[in-house]
């Protein structure tokens, strides 16, 4: 796995499908359906569980009599279902960093030969073909498991489409910390300071404060050097990175390609004194 990591060979194609996957969901709406901003986390995974949970099912049958039907029904809703799975996919995959996107591309090369073999069982199924039918599904049921172990590094060991930033809240102590001088905080800017050496963001809007942590979820990006935004008439940071937008006053994602909201840090202000701790 680290040898794919690190093998810029695979640039060549990945580069190439990045953009034409850009080019291809433009619309902010729909990138953001297939992120699952709505969802409140990534989709992909939640869809998965269709044609995975259709196509093992489906090879227990087939070592059962008089199961047939059930096993062709379900080898053909797992096919069907890994279509949408394999567009949101893709739309995460054409977000990440290049060394993630080495590994997720062996990871979707994998699914695609899996799908491809459950294609041509339930084509041999339906034509009467059964032990051939099921010869190739178990051949997908390996190339399908070997690319959900490719799909395991690349969130647990890679952090794909993981918070990237809710970690650092176990850097912080439990107790209430002083942040900055109300009075020195700015209106409606964005100021950058630390909470045992974690990075957060101030924006003050009034006399209200939001401390917002300032690693984007998506892929750690500088949210402090975001722009703000009013969107839906709220105010808005937008990561510099990947664009990636949280509401500022309670760190909901609005636009992807996050698709986890942003940790907010809870605020009072004591004898002038803007303070804040672990939530």
């Amino acid at each position: 796995m680290t040898k794919i990591e690190q093998n810029a060979k695979l640039d060549r194609i990945g580069d190439r499908l990045q953009r034409a996957v850009q080019g291809t969901l433009r619309g902010q709406r729909v990138r953001d359906l297939l992120h699952g901003v709505w969802l409140g986390h990534p989709l992909h995974p939640a869809m998965v569980q269709v044609p995975v949970g259709a196509w093992i099912s489906a090879a227990v049958l087939d070592l059962l009599p008089g199961q047939r039907r059930a096993a062709t029904t379900l080898v053909a809703l797992g096919t069907a279902g890994a279509v949408p799975a394999a567009v949101a996919g893709l739309n995460d995959w054409a977000a990440l960093a290049r060394d993630q996107r080495r590994v997720g591309l062996v990871h979707a090369a994998s699914n695609t030969v899996g799908l491809a073999l459950y294609a041509g069982s339930l084509a041999a199924r339906l034509s009467g073909r059964h032990g051939t039918g099921r010869a190739l599904a178990y051949l997908g049921l390996s190339a399908a498991s070997m690319g959900a172990y490719i799909g395991g590094h690349l969130a647990y060991k890679q952090g794909a489409q993981v918070s990237q930033s809710i970690s650092e809240l176990h850097l912080m102590s439990d107790r209430w910390q002083t942040v900055a001088e109300l009075a020195t905080l700015p209106q409606r800017e964005l100021v950058t300071r630390e909470v045992d050496d974690v990075s957060v963001i101030l924006y003050r809007h009034g006399d209200d404060v939001t401390v917002m942590l300032e690693r984007c979820p998506h892929q750690s990006g500088p949210l402090g050097e975001g722009e703000v935004r009013e969107i839906d008439g709220h105010a808005c940071v937008v990561c510099p990175w990947h664009g990636s937008t949280f509401r500022l006053n309670g760190g909901e994602v609005v636009h992807g390609p996050s698709a986890n909201d942003q940790q907010i840090l809870p605020t009072r202000v004591v004898d002038g004194v803007l303070q804040t701790k672990l939530p």
